[in-house]
This record gives structure tokens, sequence and C-alpha cells, in this order.
């Protein structure tokens, strides 16, 4: 059997574990080792990207399509033929000095 070391462990988080392991009547270490046996047998998540992962998941759930409305321009098509509109006066040039 192998032994493990953790070095550096939270003083609340040794709190807990030992509330934890007095609970169920384990000493901290068993109760550590059914902590890493538990966490350990779970499936490893899946591999692939970010939208195979989100299809995946949600794939039981069913499809949902939604109608989307055609947009309009936010503005006309600007005509370069024709002037440009002004807004109150042209900018005055400065002069430099020099």
């Amino acid at each position: 059997m192998a032994t493990l070391t953790i070095r550096d462990l939270d003083d609340a988080l040794k709190l807990k574990l030992r509330l934890r392991a007095a609970s169920q009547d384990r000493s901290m270490e068993e109760e550590a080792r059914q902590i890493l046996r538990a966490a350990l047998s779970e499936p490893a998540t899946p591999q692939g990207t970010l939208v195979a992962r989100v299809r995946a998941r949600f794939e039981g759930l069913g499809d949902v399509r939604l109608d989307i409305e055609p947009r309009e321009p936010v503005r006309g098509v600007l005509d370069l033929h024709e002037p440009a509109p002004t807004y109150g006066k042209p900018p005055v040039a400065k002069r430099s000095r020099r």
C-alpha cells in the first residue's frame, strides 16, 4: 500500500475532516480514503470541445427552435453623390503660431 502526505492543509479543512470522520465513527485517515474513493470512482469528465459537452448535457431536454424576426437596416444607405448633411456652422481652422 502507498502512503500519501498532504502538506499545508488549512486548519478549517482539517477540522471539517475530523468532524466528518467522527460522525461516521472513522479515523481521519479512513475518512480521507473514503472521500478519495468516492471522488475517483465517478466517471471522468468527458473530453471534447465545450460545445460538444454543452450539447451532451442538454440533449435529453429536446430541441427548441425559435423564429428569428427579419432585421431591418438601422439607417439608410449613404448616397456618395449627395452632399453630407451639415449640423451648425463648419469648424474654423486655427492658425498655428510659430
